[in-house]
């Protein structure tokens, strides 16, 4: 499939089967992460694969607002990929680089990249910044000074149809030459 279909057909998949994911095929998902560009070559990102059945439960707990009902499928999820920002050093000073960075945008990417493998190869994925950074640090046992930035929910999608994409008119978001 060319780009432009992978990127018709990739969506946020809230309904998956209990088929679990295979490691071969998470691990392709990294790849494709890793070979992400990133700003300065800094590739400022560690991904933590949660793939037992146990573990993926107590990880819903971390994700799921019982509250608000913010993430209410996550229960059901065989898998997720963490996405954390691993402190790399700054090969620019602060005059020629900005102390902000480009980290975030950096990950972005990479999950850009990782949702992408994975509908390529059938598998379905649901972002999520609705998190609970303390709890899964804990859980996963990731340094206190290291920041989450999100997670990704990996499985099969329970239906095969993909839902219309709902976007703005192009001409609500881009022009030429000017504002």
């Amino acid at each position: 499939m060319d780009v432009f279909e992978l990127i018709q057909k990739r969506e946020s998949c809230r309904d998956y089967s209990d088929e679990r994911v295979p490691r071969e095929k998470l691990n392709a998902l990294i790849e494709a992460a890793r070979l992400a560009p990133s700003g300065h070559n800094g590739q400022p990102w560690r991904f933590v694969v949660v793939d037992d059945a146990k573990q993926v439960l107590r990880f819903a707990e971390c994700v799921y607002d019982k509250e608000t009902g913010i993430n209410r499928f996550a229960a059901q999820v065989p898998a997720y990929i963490v996405a954390i920002e691993n402190q790399t050093k700054k090969r620019f000073s602060s005059a020629q680089f900005s102390s902000q960075g480009n980290r975030g945008v950096d990950i972005g990417i990479a999950t850009g990249y990782l949702t992408l493998a994975a509908t390529e190869t059938g598998l379905s994925t649901c972002i999520m910044s609705w998190i609970d950074r303390e709890k899964i640090k804990k859980l996963l046992s990731v340094p206190e000074e290291l920041y989450i930035h999100l997670a990704v929910a990996v499985g099969y999608a329970k239906s095969p149809e993909i839902r219309q994409k709902k976007r703005k008119a192009m001409e609500e978001i881009a022009s030429y030459n000017s504002y």
